[in-house]
């Protein structure tokens, strides 16, 4: 027997539908169910990478860690990955398609769509209970023909759907109502509840409202979520970006340039939380200061993206820092950057054969259609400037790149890959020890690794740290998150919209 499911859909993007999904499967899981998440179609340039050395979207792994269960690619089997120039890469139960447009995805959708129902269908094989995101909005006219992600994932599993409205947008009761009319009347059936997410005030003063709404609309209101300052969950897309706001620099001052196509941004997550450190996304020279630290992201288009940090005027910020003895980390397409020259004779990433880099690195790097993923460990390699103190830490995380960089000076080294034992040069590392990079993600994760190069460069300004890092936890967040929407929603309604089902 198929397992029940539970979809969250929501009026518009940003609703809060991923949180909402991480927490109920942390909730389900907490209750002894053994749950999945699933997003059949995902637009993000954030992903992770299996056991197994396949690609999903990062919200989906996040979900699944919350949830308690390694991630499959069945979770997230349709992913976008925006790249320059309005088109994106495609990938496939875990694997590149090749890069379309938005034309061509309409007209791809047609063969995608078993792909998604056999990918549901595994997972409802295989666990207790499947919790289904929906994407942007099931309401959106010109885009429902071709829908492989909102209702028609409702119909054919006929799964009863939540409704989210994010009220600190505002016009929360106009959405509601306003998506429901839009939907057709088998649509509306399936939406048996709605939730307010986002919530900031008395709730009292809401109470007439939700009294209206449930009353016009026939649909229950399920819960009010209030609103859950510093969630510390892993974010789907870089929308979160733009509510980044800088803050004052405590110990240290770390510098990240926002570059339009970012991917992998959580990587910062972990120096984010440290209670000393301050983590400010730039745009202009102006607001580049004198950091303590340069990180250069991940990228889905990084020569594309070299070019928007050579014209803003950044590129040359980041060369004059580090030259005149600041400290540069490169992850992935950072790392890419750094180096002498990005080559790119197949014309994988950009139109261009040729890309100077920073020449910060004396690395240069070639694309090639061949994607590497893999979950790696590794150890430091060199242990100076930076890194000093860190021998053979190690240090867990994962690669997803297109490009392979020779470089004669690696700063770490992956001894496995995808579970198989190997011995592969990685990064590099300049002459004073304060310029590395490395292509593996969830670099700052390693407790041991970060709390060596923060007190390294605390050191450098003649600063002891007395924070390491207590404060970082994904299980706790996943914890307090989880506890935050149990209280919030009517948990007893949800169980038995799950039971129905069996």
């Amino acid at each position: 027997m198929a397992a029940p499911v539970l979809m969250i859909q929501g009026t518009a993007s940003s609703a809060g539908k991923s949180l909402l999904v991480t927490a109920l499967c942390r909730i389900f899981h907490q209750d002894g169910l053994r749950v999945a998440p699933f997003k059949a179609q995902n637009m993000a340039n954030n992903s992770f990478v299996t056991p197994d050395g396949l690609e999903l979207g990062r919200a989906q792994a996040v979900q699944a860690e919350a949830a308690g269960v390694a991630p499959r690619v069945e979770m997230n089997p349709i992913l976008l990955k925006p790249e320059a120039h309005y088109r994106s890469q495609l990938v496939v139960l875990g694997r590149p398609r090749g890069t379309i447009g938005g034309g061509d995805f309409l007209q791809r959708k047609v063969e995608l769509w078993p792909i998604v129902a056999t990918a549901l269908d595994r997972l409802r094989a295989l666990f207790d209970l499947v919790v289904i995101e929906g994407a942007g909005s099931p309401a959106e006219i010109n885009l429902r023909a071709g829908d492989i992600v909102n209702m028609r994932v409702a119909c054919y599993a006929q799964a009863p759907v939540l409704l989210v409205g994010d009220i600190d947008r505002g016009g929360v009761f106009a959405h509601l109502v306003g998506t429901l009319q839009l939907l057709d009347a088998e649509e509306r059936a399936l939406v048996r509840g709605l939730v307010i997410n986002k919530f900031r005030g008395a709730a009292e003063l809401l109470q007439p409202g939700l009294d209206w709404l449930r009353v016009y609309t026939g649909v229950p209101v399920l819960g009010v979520v209030p609103w859950l300052e510093d969630a510390r969950i892993a974010d789907e897309d870089a929308v979160v970006l733009e509510h980044t706001r800088s803050t004052a620099p405590a110990t240290l001052d770390i510098v990240v340039p926002k570059l339009p196509h970012v991917a992998n941004f959580d990587d910062l997550d972990p120096l984010i939380a440290e209670p000393d450190v301050s983590v400010r996304w730039v745009e202009r020279p102006e607001e580049f200061g004198a950091p303590d630290l340069v990180v250069l992201p991940g990228s889905k288009a990084t020569a594309s993206d070299l070019g928007w940090l050579q014209a803003t005027g950044l590129a040359e910020r980041v060369v004059v820092h580090a030259r005149a003895g600041g400290a540069v980390i490169g992850v992935c397409g950072g790392f890419q950057m750094l180096g002498v020259a990005l080559h790119d004779p197949e014309r994988v990433e950009s139109e261009t054969e040729h890309v100077p880099g920073l020449g910060l690195l004396p690395v240069e790097t070639w694309f090639a259609c061949e994607k590497a993923t893999h979950q790696v460990r590794a150890v430091v390699a060199d242990a100076r400037g930076l890194l000093e103190g860190a021998a053979d830490v190690a240090i867990t995380g994962y690669e997803i790149h297109m490009g392979a960089t020779e470089t004669p000076t690696p700063a770490l080294r992956i001894l496995s890959r995808s579970g198989r034992s190997c011995d592969v040069p990685d990064g590099a590392i300049d002459d004073s020890g304060l310029v590395f990079g490395t292509y593996i993600h969830g670099l700052f994760d390693n407790d041991a690794l970060r709390t060596v190069l923060l007190a390294n460069l605390a050191r450098r300004k003649g600063r002891e740290r007395a924070a390491t890092g207590q404060g970082w936890s994904r299980e706790a967040a996943y914890d307090r998150l989880a506890a935050h929407v149990r209280a919030a929603l009517d948990m007893r309604a949800l169980y038995s919209l799950i039971e129905q089902q069996r």
